[in-house]
C-alpha cells in the first residue's frame, strides 16, 4: 500500500519512511497550490489560466515556470510583487528571496524565514520582514499559537457540532488537497497532476539522489509517475543542498539514535548557526533531548548523558523568559467567543493559513 504523508516536517519523515521504513511514501502539501493562486492574483489573471512548474524541496520549492497561454511570466513577477498592496508587506522575506534568486518560493514569508540564516538572525531586525496580520507571516510562536487556539476552541466545541446536522459532501464541495485525487488516479485512471514530494532518484538532476524532492507528478492507473526536471538555477539548487544535509544528518539521526549526527544536524541548519555558536547549541540540544525523552526512546544513552551534563550547574545562561521578537497573545475560549464564526473557521479548516487577514 502507498503512504500518503501530509505531516511535518514532510521531506524528512517521507525520507524516513522510503529509506528506511519500506514503505512506498508519497509527501503532500498544498504550498505550491497556495502559491499558484497567489501569483495568479499578483498578475491579475485566473489561477487556472496560469500553468506552472515548481521544483526544489518541501517548503523551498521555486515556481521555474509560470506561463500563460504559452508565455513565460517569471520574469513580470517582481514588479507584481513589489506593487501590490497587500502581498508587498506581507510577503518581504519571499521578495527578497526573488530578487536575489530570480525565482519565488512556495513557502510562506514565516516559514521562508526560518529555513534560511538571513532574516531572523537580529531580534532588533525581525519586524521590518514579517507581518503580523496572520501567523502565516512570520509571527514568532504563530502556528503552535493558531493550533493552541484551534484546540482549546474544540473541545469546548464539540458537542455543539455534534448535535448539528452532518456536513453535506459533494463533488461541488470537494477540496483541492492532493490525497483524493491521487485515490482517484491510482482507482480509475483518471490522470491527475500534482505536485508530490518523492526520492529524487536523478529526477533533479543537480540534487542528490536520496533526497526527498518536491516536483511535478503524474497518477494514473500505472501509479505515479514523475517527468525528469533536469538542474535547478545554480542558486536556487545551492539553498536546497544546505537543507537537504540537515535533513540527512536528522533521519540517519532519528533511526540510530546517534546524538552525534544530531548535533551535526542542529549545527549545519542555516537559521540556527546564524544565530547560536557550537557550546550553545550542543546545550541547547542537551535541553531539547531531556525535554522530549518520552518521545525519544532510541536516544536513552544520549538523553541519561546530557541529564548529567545539565545537573552540573556548568551552563551557558540563557535569556530567561524572553518571548521572541514578535510573540502575540494566544487566545482564551472566553476571547475567541468574542467572534464565534471566526473561531469555528479556523479551528475546521485543514489550512490554517487559509484566511488571511490585510497586513498590519
Amino acid at each position: 500500500a502507498m503512504m500518503l504523508n501530509y505531516g511535518n516536517p514532510n521531506a524528512m519523515l517521507t525520507w524516513a519512511a522510503n529509506h528506511f521504513g519500506g514503505v512506498p511514501t508519497l509527501g503532500l502539501c498544498h504550498g505550491v497550490m497556495g502559491g499558484h493562486g497567489q501569483i495568479a492574483n499578483v498578475l491579475g489573471l485566473k489561477k487556472d489560466e496560469v500553468d506552472i512548474i515548481c521544483a526544489g524541496i518541501n517548503h523551498q520549492t521555486w515556481y521555474v515556470s509560470i506561463k500563460h497561454k504559452g508565455e513565460d511570466l517569471t520574469g513580470k513577477l517582481l514588479e507584481a510583487y513589489e506593487k501590490h498592496e497587500t502581498l508587498s508587506k506581507t510577503e518581504k522575506v519571499r521578495i527578497d528571496m526573488l530578487k536575489r534568486f530570480g525565482y519565488y518560493s512556495t513557502e510562506s514569508n514565516g516559514h521562508l524565514s526560518e529555513y534560511v540564516p538571513w532574516y531572523r538572525k537580529r531580534a532588533d531586525e525581525i519586524n521590518d520582514w514579517i507581518d503580523l496580520g496572520s501567523w502565516i507571516n512570520g509571527e514568532t510562536g504563530g502556528y503552535l499559537r493558531v493550533c493552541t487556539e484551534g484546540r482549546t476552541w474544540f473541545r469546548t466545541e464539540f458537542p455543539q457540532w455534534m448535535a448539528k446536522p452532518p456536513q453535506e459532501i459533494g463533488p461541488d464541495k470537494r477540496g483541492h488537497e492532493h490525497g483524493s485525487y491521487i485515490i482517484e488516479g491510482l482507482e480509475t485512471g483518471r490522470v491527475y497532476r500534482g505536485h508530490f514530494n518523492v526520492v529524487n532518484n536523478g529526477c533533479i538532476s543537480n540534487l542528490p539522489d536520496d533526497a526527498i524532492v518536491e516536483v511535478p507528478g503524474y497518477v494514473d492507473y500505472n501509479g505515479v509517475n514523475i517527468p525528469r526536471v533536469g538542474d535547478l538555477p545554480m542558486g536556487c539548487a545551492a539553498v536546497c543542498n544546505v537543507s537537504i544535509n540537515v535533513q540527512r544528518l536528522a533521519v540517519h539521526a532519528a533511526v540510530s539514535g546517534d546524538d552525534v549526527l544530531l548535533r551535526q544536524a542542529m549545527m549545519l541548519d542555516p537559521l540556527t548557526g546564524a544565530v547560536c555558536n557550537p557550546p550553545e547549541i550542543w546545550q541547547m540540544t542537551d535541553e531539547m533531548l531531556v525535554s522530549q525523552a518520552e518521545w525519544l526512546p532510541q536516544y536513552g544513552d544520549a538523553i541519561a548523558a546530557a541529564k548529567e551534563r545539565l545537573a552540573s550547574g556548568d551552563l551557558i545562561a540563557t535569556n530567561e523568559g524572553y518571548q521572541g521578537a514578535a510573540r502575540l497573545h494566544t487566545k482564551t475560549v472566553e476571547e475567541m467567543a468574542a467572534n464565534k464564526a471566526a473561531a469555528d473557521s479556523q479551528a475546521g479548516e485543514a489550512d490554517k493559513a487559509k484566511q488571511r487577514p490585510a497586513a498590519k
